[in-house]
């Protein structure tokens, strides 16, 4: 057999190996950089109108596969309920709660804080999930995780006052509620096709988000639309929402679990390397210490095997 003919079989025997490394490897990437460009458009536009147009640009091109797909629709209203409550809880709160509250901190502190929801996933499907339960080191890693999040609690509260402190709580009640969603779906919507799951949730989510955005912060045609405001919203709808979606669902196939829930490691250490490259964002003592916890009680948590079957934006990036 000729040399070439050898150095070509053993690259492609490991391409099924190393093409979903690669994609995990994109994907916690490009959810560490949505907090960046969360702040960036940010600066420009109100939290819960920015929110909720990010998903009526994501929400179209999904929406379009069903149509051109004719994908089949949930009959039962049980699984229409799930979509909607779910909706409102991954998409509606979430969301502008992590909008709103990256306005009052930075975007590294928000994606460190927002580490904390597949730690809370794992406390809920303990009571929710009988096939999950929460083991000594699940245990130790949630509150190892939590002590993380009181030492950025005071630290906020001491340093930057009263709004920093309702900022960073705004991120960990988002990721609370992202990760109860998660754990609703893992034991009742299994058998939902994702990609209906999610344009379903897109859509119930944003208009929640632009009627109190609309209401609160005025018509959208009146923002400052500048060209850093335009790049950053379709940033995160088309590549921090439709393709990681698509991305994800091509992964969950192919790859364990649990080496997934580790994608909040990668990403977090992302969005704090960007926040402080391309914002200047300071990073203090404390914040280090408490996200070192809170990736520390994560990797303790992962390492004891959990299977939350959703990571997140999710879920790790918003």
């Amino acid at each position: 057999m000729p040399p070439a003919w050898r150095r070509w079989q053993s690259v492609s025997s490991i391409r099924p190996v190393t093409r979903p490394t690669l994609v995990w490897l994109l994907l916690a990437s490009i959810w560490g950089s949505t907090w960046l460009f969360i702040k960036v458009g940010l600066e420009d536009l109100p939290p819960l109108t920015f929110a909720g147009l990010r998903f009526v640009v994501a929400a179209a091109p999904l929406v379009l596969w069903i149509v051109v797909r004719r994908v089949p629709l949930p009959t039962r209203w049980a699984d229409w309920r799930l979509m909607i409550v779910t909706g409102l809880l991954t998409f509606a709160l979430n969301y502008s709660l992590v909008f709103w509250g990256e306005s009052h901190i930075t975007s590294g502190l928000a994606a460190i804080l927002y580490t904390t929801f597949p730690i809370l996933g794992m406390l809920l499907a303990h009571g929710m999930l009988p096939d999950e339960p929460l083991t000594a080191r699940k245990l130790g890693g949630a509150l190892l995780g939590m002590a993380g999040v009181v030492v950025i609690f005071a630290h906020e509260l001491s340093v930057r006052g009263a709004l920093a402190l309702a900022g960073s709580a705004a991120i960990v009640v988002a990721a609370f509620g992202t990760a109860y969603a998660d754990v609703l779906i893992k034991r009742e919507g299994v058998h939902i096709d994702p990609v209906v799951m999610t344009a379903v949730q897109m859509v119930v989510g944003l208009v929640p988000m632009l009627a109190v955005g609309i209401a609160l912060e005025g018509n959208p045609l009146g923002f400052a639309w500048t060209g850093r405001a335009v790049f950053a919203l379709c940033y995160l709808a088309l590549v921090g929402s439709s393709l990681t979606f698509t991305l994800l669902y091509w992964l969950i196939r192919r790859m364990q679990v649990t080496r997934m829930m580790l994608m909040p490691l990668w990403s977090t250490l992302m969005a704090v390397l960007l926040g402080a490259a391309v914002l200047g964002e300071r990073v203090t003592l404390r914040v280090i210490l408490g996200g070192a916890a809170i990736l520390g009680g994560l990797l303790l948590a992962v390492a004891a095997g959990s299977t939350l079957r959703r990571p997140v934006e999710k879920r790790s990036g918003d």
